[in-house]
């Protein structure tokens, strides 16, 4: 064989090398792709029967900001509602807030095209906050409060019972923590409560989901996310801090995040400090054995001794 044909000889066999490679990775992807899809299934599908969070007849509000979360949340109960043996409607509700530069066409064109029930709630909050906050000022706080009372309204007008909210795992832990390290209180996120109005119930489906698993959805699923700093307020540092802190966690220390999430829905009141969940004034020595009695002298619950070298400083601001 001469060298030009021997050269296109190696050619195509390279070719064909480099084909079989980009088959294989692409079957991996999706083989990953799937898991991905299938797992927040199931974790969006458990916290709803935790909650009991959807019912039969339900007419479900969902709401849909344009983020990452908000379209995981939406294709997910989509799913879900196929193969649910209960019956319950969705329907998709977005607030143009008419911030400057808002894409209005992209949100009513994604759900034309996927074929469900939408409605744009076109309201101009933005002016009444930049109206009543000094430039300069976080506008996040009274944006939100204007927004959840338009929300309720449209719900009332649409006859939904139920509002659904696209708040992951992460957000309910960095809400924990806030409260916690700037507020003085132990509160946090529920996946499920009253409104404010007492008319509907709010749920968070997905409570359960990881944050990064919800990114990466989005960006396997190409959702046409529209920027959630439009208005040009100031993040939130204190979120921000949390963030941070729970990042450097998650690396140093795999499986802490997870056992804090945990400890959220494991809550023992006669060992905290409040009077009103548990009756310390009137604890009494009655001689009988008690599940809830002291354990000081028990073994830490964490087996292994650990080290803190360091004391954590969190400013407000």
């Amino acid at each position: 064989m001469n060298a030009p044909l021997q050269n296109a000889a190696q050619m195509d066999a390279q070719s064909a090398e480099q084909a079989e490679l980009n088959s294989k990775q692409r079957e991996k992807i999706a083989h990953e792709n799937n898991k991905l899809h299938k797992r927040l299934c199931r974790q969006v599908g458990q916290a709803i029967g935790d909650f009991n969070m959807i019912e039969d007849g339900d007419k479900v509000m969902v709401c849909l900001s344009g983020g990452k979360d908000s379209y995981a949340l939406l294709d997910i109960l989509l799913t879900l509602r196929e193969r649910a043996p209960i019956h319950f409607d969705i329907v998709a509700v977005n607030l143009d807030q008419k911030q400057p530069n808002f894409p209005a066409h992209i949100l009513p064109a994604y759900l034309e095209k996927l074929g469900v029930a939408f409605h744009i709630e076109n309201q101009d909050t933005y002016s009444i906050v930049k109206r009543l906050i000094p430039e300069g000022k976080t506008t996040c706080s009274l944006c939100s409060r204007l927004r959840r009372g338009i929300l309720y309204r449209v719900a009332n007008e649409l006859g939904c019972n139920k509002i659904a909210l696209g708040h992951h795992r992460d957000d309910i832990l960095e809400t924990f923590f806030l409260n916690m390290f700037f507020g003085g209180k132990l509160k946090g996120m529920p996946a499920k409560l009253q409104s404010d109005d007492g008319k509907h119930i709010v749920i968070r489906p997905m409570a359960y989901v990881k944050e990064e698993d919800s990114t990466r959805y989005a960006e396997v699923k190409q959702f046409p996310i529209i920027p959630c700093d439009l208005c040009g307020s100031q993040e939130n540092l204190q979120r921000k801090q949390i963030k941070g802190l729970m990042r450097e966690w998650e690396k140093k220390h795999p499986g802490r995040v997870e056992s804090i999430f945990s400890a959220l829905s494991t809550v023992v009141p006669s060992h905290l400090m409040d009077p009103n969940m548990f009756g310390f004034k009137d604890l009494k020595a009655d001689g009988v054995a008690s599940p809830l009695g002291d354990i000081a002298f028990d073994d830490e619950p964490c087996s292994t001794p650990t080290s803190m070298p360091g004391t954590i400083v969190l400013q407000n601001g």
